[in-house]
């Protein structure tokens, strides 16, 4: 079995990487084609057993020579390699191949859905949806992805459920007290904190605000700290793609609402270290996958988190974190509240969540699934369709 994997970009993705590793250990033969066979993590991909090949086939129609590109270096990859299974990892990705192909290709084409914000606008769900084929198949990476195929119509034998996975094992508590010794902050204050990269908002989609909710935090916590003065807020990460002016806004929006009580750290790598000194994590997202909920839980961190896409998958209300609605700055204060008011319980909710963060997300496990999605799949282009496993049973495997 030869599985083609596209991928955007040779400098981030890490989720698969792991995956490709996986899948060679379980035999599958993988090609990934990335922009650049030198840069970012494309030394490593052939460390885990992969073949890498340039290809930049990220859709861009802004740039409509930039298609045009992609699509012949698409069909060219095809032929050379003669894959079993096309495993494409990104929206642009997909229509590229898509495009290249035909809707009434042959060759088995996978798309596994790393985010639920295309699916969100209708404009971009139907361009999605209509170029796919009778070949095409689908894994979702929440269960919200999952069922919001299944609304439109896409026959279940052909939507999967597999989480991207982690190196579970890796996972480790920081010391408790560095990232407050470095802020200077008390050990006794209670301490919130979002931790994101900044990412501007995608005027392209209408939205105003950033996507991970930073707004609404700012706005939240000027409501917990009149109930609890002595609290502080931070917030973890840089501005991502040219967000710089989106980030200075963020810090004048905190200062005029709660003066010097959230601070921005920028850019940090000791992550281990600042769960391990928050008494809650936030995760305001408008849009999410599973987000960042699976590192605070992972790390034992008690967790608060929007009801939006994958979120409620790990934090699940009243056993493993607090969940709130979206664009609710009035809840989310609430739930702030009453994480750092009940140390006991918030440490038992996210107990619950590490336990379920290594079931769900152990790479070992996902990678077993999709060499299964694989032959499943491929076992149904010759036995029928009911070969096949839905996302309920995909879920269970």
């Amino acid at each position: 079995m030869t599985a083609l994997h596209l991928v955007k970009t040779a400098n981030g993705a890490g989720w698969v990487l792991r995956q490709v590793r996986e899948l060679h250990r379980h035999g599958v033969e993988v090609t990934v084609a990335l922009p650049s066979t030198r840069d970012g993590l494309a030394p490593r991909y052939r460390e885990c057993g992969a073949h890498v090949v340039e290809a930049d086939l990220d859709f861009t129609p802004s740039r409509p020579w930039r298609v045009a590109q992609a699509v012949r270096r698409c069909r060219e990859l095809v032929a050379e390699i003669e894959p079993t299974i096309i495993h494409s990892h990104f929206v642009s990705t997909t229509l590229t191949a898509r495009l290249a192909l035909g809707r009434q290709h042959h060759l088995p084409r996978l798309f596994q859905v790393p985010g639920p914000l295309h699916l969100e606008h209708a404009a971009f769900r139907l361009l999605e949806l209509a170029t796919s084929g009778p070949t095409d198949a689908w894994i979702g990476s929440c269960r919200w992805t999952c069922e919001e195929y299944l609304r439109h119509g896409v026959p279940a034998e052909r939507v999967f459920l597999s989480y991207y996975g982690t190196d579970v094992d890796t996972f480790r508590v920081g010391e408790r007290g560095a990232f407050r010794r470095d802020l200077g902050l008390s050990t006794n204050a209670p301490l919130a904190g979002l931790v994101a990269h900044i990412y501007g908002p995608k005027r392209f989609l209408g939205h105003t605000r950033g996507l991970k909710g930073h707004e609404d935090l700012i706005d939240a916590f000027r409501m917990v700290l009149a109930k609890c003065p002595d609290a502080r807020a931070v917030v973890v990460g840089g501005p991502w793609n040219g967000a710089s002016e989106y980030e200075r806004r963020l810090r004048a929006r905190a200062r005029a609402a709660c003066g010097d009580r959230i601070i921005f750290t920028g850019h940090r790598t000791d992550i281990p270290a600042v769960y391990a000194d928050l008494d809650v994590a936030v995760h305001p997202s408008l849009s999410e996958n599973c987000g960042g909920a699976v590192e605070s839980l992972a790390a034992g961190c008690p967790t608060v988190a929007t009801t939006v896409g994958g979120l409620p998958d790990v934090v699940v209300g009243g056993e493993t974190g607090w969940l709130v609605p979206p664009s609710t700055p009035r809840l989310l204060a609430a739930a702030i509240l009453a994480a750092i008011g009940d140390r006991e319980e918030a440490m038992r909710r996210a107990r619950a969540g590490q336990q379920l963060v290594r079931r769900l997300f152990d790479v070992r496990r996902t990678g077993r699934e999709i060499a299964a999605i694989y032959r499943r799949i491929l076992g149904s282009q010759h036995a029928g369709a009911g070969t096949a496993t839905d996302v309920r049973a995909c879920t269970n495997g």
